[in-house]
């Protein structure tokens, strides 16, 4: 819902701002926004003790943006008239200060809806944020198989030709070796690293390895080992 002050040079427009301010150091949030920039800049001048809310969070904002603007001032026109700097001068009317301030710009909406130009230049600071993001990396597995031939007069050499030949983005063959399993038959432990969004183990070994035209050497495979890297 909108927050919306009205004559802030006025009595009337202050206590709406002194109400609002009860139990609160700024205008919106817990911390110096915008927001308490326009209504400061409306209200012109520091309230009397009447307003303690209000007096007590113009000094507030006054602090911070003297900090902001360490520079020493030479003086401004405003209305016609020059104040030098060190040289007093004679204060307008309230009214007339509020007029040289914004004529139009009585009623504060502190939540107005966003110019084109302002929905632009933040659709452009997101996507340039996208831009800088870096790609989330693949996470990696190491995988020892285990490759079985059919019997004791399966060409092992081929067999392992046959795994090797394989190939596929994200699929990285290792070390391998033969081990004895029983009457003559050898099988083939080899290595293996994956990407794992790239590469299946499952599809690997099922589309692949145990098909044609590997299954000519290849009777089944066991994964022995699955770690992630």
């Amino acid at each position: 819902m909108a927050i919306t002050f009205s004559n802030l040079h006025t009595e009337q427009g202050l206590k709406t701002v002194e109400e609002h301010l009860s139990g609160k150091t700024y205008i919106s949030g817990d911390k110096l926004s915008v927001d308490d920039v326009k209504v400061y800049a409306a209200v012109l001048e520091k309230p009397g003790d009447g307003f303690p809310n209000v007096s007590k969070w113009y000094d507030t904002v006054a602090s911070h943006l003297a900090k902001s603007f360490p520079g020493k001032a030479v003086g401004v026109k405003i209305g016609g008239g020059v104040a030098q700097s060190g040289t007093p001068k004679t204060e307008a009317p309230a009214a007339a200060r509020a007029d040289a301030v914004a004529d139009d710009d009585d009623d504060i909406d502190l939540f107005a809806d966003e110019t084109e130009d302002e929905k632009k230049a933040a659709e452009e600071r997101e996507a340039a944020k996208k831009h800088t993001k870096k790609p989330k990396e693949s996470g990696k597995s190491s995988v020892l198989l285990d490759v079985k031939p059919w019997d004791d007069e399966t060409d092992m050499k081929k067999l392992e030709e046959a795994v090797r030949s394989v190939q596929m983005p994200g699929l990285y063959w290792g070390a391998s070796k033969l081990v004895p399993v029983g009457y003559g038959i050898k099988k083939l432990t080899i290595m293996m690293t994956i990407d794992d969004d790239l590469v299946s183990v499952d599809n690997l070994i099922e589309d692949h390895l145990t098909s044609e035209p590997n299954n000519e050497y290849i009777q089944s495979v066991d994964i022995v080992a699955f770690n992630k890297i």
